[in-house]
């Protein structure tokens, strides 16, 4: 990667004999390398140092690699430093108590210099693509519109008045527009089989209300009655899914608002608000391709928990898609490689 030369390894190994010819390789490799041979002073150096990555064995003096770990976790400093242990312990016990104490990668002695090359490259690629997707997303939260745009938008548009009394919709009837309280106060009510008045919200000045249900038959699902003269704006419900596909935030916001008295709406604005896991797994692929550097033709090193964790979908969904991808002829699988056949077409998923 054109990164090596700014990367910090910390290597902790307490036999003389690897920790020199690891520490060697990974030089020859344009890394920069710290040593410890124990992980008492591992741990120290990681906390003075903050390399970019931490290499790890596991049976050592003072301090084993599963207690450096530990000691990593309880500094904010060092707790999120991609973390690999590098072990002749090869039971299926000590690779799991390794990875549930939040290890990236676990890999064998005697290993394969190409081997550990790869699994650094792939963890520098996942804080990479991580770090992008923050600065990425606080970025776009900083410039998207949000609620108050959102109201004087609404402003804009259709003014309406209504009079004390006066419905503003009925149960049951199509539903049509969204509202926005500009004076006045408008109750939202039901009534029950005895025909009882039930009252189920008051809004007042700058309050939504209305039904967020895109479907072309939704019906209002209680009435809508001016308390006292009152004046409201509108915007259609074709207007307003325009407006919340193109603004998650908005779209987010206005769920948080009205989550208490509106039905079914969070799954809808999730769905607006957010890609799908297809184009979600896709997107991700092609990131660790080019975060890689490597020709998208030739395999790359991803773990699966990797590729779920940087795409935000659950290991189950992502080997399903990827088997779906897989017999579409985008992607081959060998083992924990991937081989990209398609690039274009895999950017083309929506």
């Amino acid at each position: 990667m054109s990164t090596n030369q700014t990367t910090k390894i910390l290597l902790i190994e307490d036999d003389v004999t690897v920790r020199e010819n690891t520490a060697e390789l990974l030089e020859l490799s344009d890394y920069e390398v710290v040593t410890a041979p124990d992980g008492k002073k591992g741990l120290e150096k990681a906390q003075t140092e903050i390399p970019d990555i931490i290499i790890c064995d596991i049976m050592m003096p003072e301090l084993d690699g599963y207690d450096v770990l530990q000691g990593l976790a309880k500094n904010p400093k060092t707790s999120t430093i991609p973390f690999i242990f590098l072990s002749a312990k090869t039971e299926h016990k000590d690779v799991r108590r390794g990875m549930d104490l939040g290890a990236d990668d676990y890999l064998t002695k005697p290993f394969e210099e190409e081997d550990l090359l790869s699994a650094i490259e792939s963890r520098l690629a996942k804080v990479e693509i991580l770090k992008k997707q923050v600065s990425a997303t606080e970025e776009k939260e900083n410039n998207l519109p949000n609620l108050s745009a959102f109201r004087e938008m609404m402003k804009n548009g259709q003014h309406l008045s209504f009079k004390a009394g006066e419905n503003i919709y009925e149960e049951g009837k199509t539903s049509v527009n969204f509202y926005l309280v500009e004076r006045g106060v408008v109750k939202a009510h039901k009534f029950d089989e005895r025909g009882k008045e039930i009252i189920t919200q008051l809004y007042k000045e700058e309050d939504f209300f209305g039904n967020l249900s895109f479907n072309k038959t939704s019906a209002y699902r209680e009435f809508a009655t001016a308390l006292e003269d009152s004046v409201l704006y509108s915007v259609s419900r074709e207007e307003l899914r325009k407006v919340l596909q193109q603004n998650s935030r908005i779209s987010l916001e206005l769920l948080e608002v009205m989550s208490d008295n509106l039905f079914g709406v969070k799954d809808q604005l999730m769905e607006i608000a957010y890609s799908s896991v297809r184009k979600k797994v896709a997107r991700t692929i092609l990131k660790f391709a080019r975060e890689l550097k490597k020709n998208p033709l030739q395999s790359i090193r991803i773990s699966r928990a990797d590729l779920a964790g940087v795409a935000g979908v659950a290991s189950e969904t992502l080997i399903r898609t990827l088997s779906d991808f897989k017999k579409e002829g985008l992607i081959e699988i060998e083992g924990r490689n991937v081989k990209l056949l398609n690039a274009d077409k895999l950017e083309q998923i929506g």
